[in-house]
């Protein structure tokens, strides 16, 4: 009965008001929408029923009748009948040119998103893949989401078991880190792996026991150089995958993207496809530092920090350590368990030279651009705190809006710099679901349970963002405000609960905290005046029902600019 009457009112409403007398004093909207639940994340104006769009940008926010005075002649009214809208999503770390390639590769996470929590499991994954498309023999068939410490068969996948079914064709198994893979013989073959190959510093291949023999497993600096020669999409197979990718995005709400770390190929992709206007939803682009010098030759200084077409180059990345889950992340205490190939006493390495790294980042410094790295464990952000004073020196405290991607295992003390230092983490509390027991096994409770501290990073003040790191997840971003409130794992256990967040404070922290770290905040990130039109229209408000439903609040669509750009089909 209250929808009813409530629908009525609004229909009495949008009739008085098409019966007004036109002013010139009042701006006519494009698009009204009305009757729903504004979530703003705007503390002068923290909720409203109604919000206009004129120009791609919004009009006004407001009540029903404030909106509707903005109604013209030609005015689009959409009722939202109860429904939420939010800001739209943006990007807090993601791998957005994976999203052009996964549809050519086999999904082997673990249940619920994936089969692979066998080796038969993830064998099969692989023929099916194979018998669903035709592949020149030397490419390899190409898999993502493995993950060896969710094996119920109590076995890690190897290349003897790759070659079981696949003995000449290469076959390239991703780790869920996205730090490395397993890799069949041939495949080893075709890298240059073989039982003479020195293990790098900072890398890892793990061997057949008993002998030299690489086992399968190939990660961090050693898995670089095949990483950078793994199969991608042509430029004509990127134009045609470049949509269906921005709809993965779509389809979660985001509207602005992030390349967490783009290789010149990957570049020239993103641009052919700007220049092409191609890109209806925006990307901010991070070049990797080993193409940086390159990709700095034929972008200027000046080209950076603006859109051209919705790609922006937004800085440099830089990655210090590995994965927590994959024990390569750099901790200043041993591991429980040992290293992957079973070091004892083993505490992850750095990935550069540590003298190296205060070099790069006074490189970045000079040229005024902003930097984000990957710190996992507590040793790899003493090595970055400790460079980045080195480099910045007087101007730690400038505007420079450094970020530190992941931050899952940071101390009190090094986020009492953050807080002084002006550095933004962008955190990564799907971990507590994905990989909370692995964490617990690998370092113990006390360390597990401060895991992403959103919790004492907000109550120090400091800005934070959150992420998916697709396609180590999958793109969901209300899985991601589910897990900072949550803390969740797969177990059923609550990871670290004085580290929970309120759900306005996790949406805030995937839009307009991360708006601020992108520099975007005048445009983005909340619903005010003469922002851009970014929208999301959920089915239920993540504000009003009970925590634990978040993660299963629906995106009915995505509005990028004014212009929706997603709209999910009736069920």
């Amino acid at each position: 009965m209250q929808r009813i009457l409530a629908r009525a009112t609004i229909a009495i409403t949008l009739l008085l008001s098409a019966c007004a007398p036109w002013s010139d004093s009042v701006q006519w909207a494009d698009t009204i929408y009305i009757g729903g639940d504004l979530v703003t994340v705007d503390d002068d104006n923290p909720s409203a029923s109604a919000l206009a769009v004129r120009n791609g940008e919004i009009l006004a926010v407001g009540t029903n009748d404030d909106i509707l005075a903005h109604r013209g002649p030609s005015t689009q009214v959409v009722e939202l009948g109860g429904r939420t809208m939010v800001p739209g999503f943006l990007d807090g770390h993601s791998h957005f040119i994976n999203a052009l390639s996964v549809a050519t590769q086999a999904n082997v996470y673990a249940p619920p998103f994936g089969p692979g929590d066998s080796v038969a499991a993830i064998l099969t994954a692989l023929e099916e893949l194979h018998a669903s498309q035709t592949f020149e023999p030397d490419v390899p068939l190409m898999a993502y989401g493995y993950d060896g410490d969710r094996m119920t068969d109590g076995r890690q996948l190897t290349a003897a078991d790759l070659d079981s079914r696949f003995p000449d064709r290469p076959v390239v198994v991703q780790h869920v880190s996205l730090h490395g893979a397993v890799l069949n013989s041939a495949a080893l073959d075709k890298y240059g792996i073989t039982a003479d190959t020195e293990t790098p510093p900072g890398g890892v291949i793990v061997r057949k026991e008993g002998s030299n023999e690489p086992a399968g497993l190939v990660m961090e600096a050693a898995y670089e150089p095949i990483f950078s020669q793994l199969p991608r999409p042509t430029p004509a197979d990127a134009m045609e995958r470049l949509e269906a990718g921005q709809q993965l995005y779509a389809a979660a709400g985001i509207t602005t993207a992030q390349e967490g770390a783009t290789f010149l190929l990957d570049l020239a992709i993103l641009k052919t496809g700007a220049k092409a206007n191609k890109l209806f939803i925006d990307v901010v682009a991070f070049p990797f530092v080993s193409d940086f010098a390159q990709i700095l030759r034929t972008n200027p200084r000046e080209t950076w920090g603006r859109y051209d077409g919705g790609l922006k180059l937004g800085g440099v990345k830089v990655t210090l350590d590995g994965s927590p889950q994959g024990r390569t992340a750099y901790f200043s205490d041993d591991y429980l368990t040992g290293g992957p190939s079973g070091e004892p006493d083993w505490r992850g390495e750095p990935l550069l030279p540590e003298s190296e790294v205060p070099e790069i980042f006074q490189r970045v410094h000079d040229l005024d651009l902003p930097l984000i790295v990957h710190c996992n464990g507590d040793a790899s952000i003493d090595l970055f705190l400790d460079s980045f004073e080195q480099a910045y020196g007087t101007d730690i405290s400038n505007d420079h809006r450094t970020a530190i991607i992941h931050s899952q295992f940071v101390r009190r003390d090094q986020l009492e710099k953050y807080r002084d230092w002006g550095l933004i983490p962008s955190f990564y509390t799907e971990h507590t679901y994905f990989f909370g027991e692995t964490h617990i096994t690998n370092l113990g409770q006390e360390r597990a349970s401060f895991l992403s501290p959103m919790r004492t990073a907000l109550d120090m003040g400091i800005r934070c963002s959150n992420h998916t790191d697709f396609n180590v997840a999958p793109i969901d971003q209300m899985f991601v405000i589910w897990s900072a409130v949550n803390r969740l794992t797969l177990g059923g256990q609550v990871l670290g609960p004085d580290e929970r967040i309120t759900p306005l404070e996790a949406l805030r922290a995937i839009t307009l905290d991360t708006a601020y770290w992108y520099r975007e905040e005048d445009r983005k990130g909340s619903l005010e005046v003469g922002k851009l039109a970014d929208l999301v229209i959920l089915d239920r408000n993540p504000l009003d029902v009970d925590p634990l439903e978040i993660k299963d609040i629906r995106v009915l669509e995505t509005i990028k600019a004014g212009e929706s750009i997603y709209r999910r089909k009736a069920d």
